[in-house]
């Protein structure tokens, strides 16, 4: 079966986010930090995030993870630095229900993780797709909740 021009285009981006991950590595100096981990396939992530006035500064992420899982945690990085925390609880619900192939009328919000749409067609990858998000949100909420001081790095580690 051919693909589209439009499904060649997202593979390309897609396999350019893997290959060439944005915010790949430490960011040194972070205000929140997580582990989390999907047991299904061996993805495994660390984030870092730096915030301020309750706005995402800085972010990075490091870990193992399949081309999927990697290319998601880039592009989520991209579409997270400048949004205020309190977006990012809606930003991980509208992902969920992308890459699940339900209807999300603002996914532009999403930024280039639009692509990952086509993951619905495939459910097994949707947790790899996820597990960044997943963990942004995870660690967000801490911070929210005073779990998390926003003002000391903090270390969690869970599977997703």
């Amino acid at each position: 079966m051919a693909l589209s021009k439009l499904d060649n285009l997202y593979r390309q981006v897609i396999l350019d986010h893997s290959s060439h991950p944005h915010h790949r590595g430490s960011l040194g100096k972070s205000t929140l930090s997580v582990q989390m981990n999907n047991p299904t396939c061996g993805d495994v992530i660390h984030l870092e995030v730096e915030v301020a006035d309750g706005v995402i500064k800085d972010i990075a992420f490091d870990g193992s993870g399949c081309s999927i899982s990697t290319a998601s945690a880039s592009m989520m990085t991209d579409a997270v630095i400048g949004k205020r925390v309190d977006e990012i609880g809606d930003l991980t619900l509208m992902f969920s229900d992308l890459v699940q192939g339900k209807e999300v009328p603002e996914a532009e919000r999403l930024g280039e993780a639009e692509v990952l749409a086509g993951v619905s067609k495939f459910p097994t990858r949707i947790k790899c797709a996820t597990l960044a998000w997943k963990a942004l949100n995870k660690a967000v909420n801490e911070s929210e909740s005073g779990v998390a001081d926003s003002g000391h790095l903090h270390n969690h580690n869970e599977e997703a």
